[in-house]
């Protein structure tokens, strides 16, 4: 009796350890997104076409920060003084990302890991800042292999009109 005490505490136990490192969905899609660690460039596209930056050469940076909590995004385009920053981290039960605009705001998204396992979806939670100039309020991230991944974002220019842009990006290291 004692034995079957032992053995079923044990079963207990090691059920509760399988459930306490049991990744939660946020953590899996913020593990794929750490994988883009590193330098990519590639063409920017957009639509409807926005001239100033249609075809220009993007730079992205990803790096993990914070011990791995982290993840930092930094994009700059040839011939463009824009610089922003976006970062991305799981809190509590939820993947988010702030990005930091050069339109002065910090608009706020919620990501999710889609089912083909590759693409992680991010929807607009909220914005802090003034909006006069727009916001971001959409981004897809898409890993096509270890060397290649694409971004899709979209911009919402006042009265609620669109801009998406589409990086097609390419590792550099």
């Amino acid at each position: 009796m004692k034995s079957l005490g032992l053995l079923v505490s044990a079963f207990v136990l090691m059920s509760l350890s399988a459930v306490a490192f049991a990744q939660s969905d946020s953590e899996k899609s913020f593990d794929k997104l750490k994988t883009l660690a590193g330098s990519w460039e590639g063409q920017l596209t957009t639509v409807p076409a926005e001239p100033e930056v249609e075809g220009k050469l993007a730079h992205v940076s990803l790096r993990t920060t914070s011990m791995g909590h982290a993840l930092m995004h930094e994009a700059t385009m040839v011939g463009r003084p824009d610089d922003p920053i976006t970062m991305l981290y799981v809190d509590g039960d939820r993947l988010l990302l702030t990005h930091y605009c050069d339109a002065g705001n910090r608009p706020r998204m919620v990501g999710k890991l889609m089912p083909d396992g590759k693409t992680v979806e991010f929807d607009f939670l909220d914005v802090a800042g003034a909006t006069t100039y727009g916001h971001m309020h959409h981004a897809v991230f898409t890993v096509i292999d270890a060397n290649h991944h694409t971004e899709d974002w979209t911009y919402m220019n006042p009265g609620d009109k669109p801009v998406h842009a589409h990086f097609d990006l390419q590792r550099t290291k």
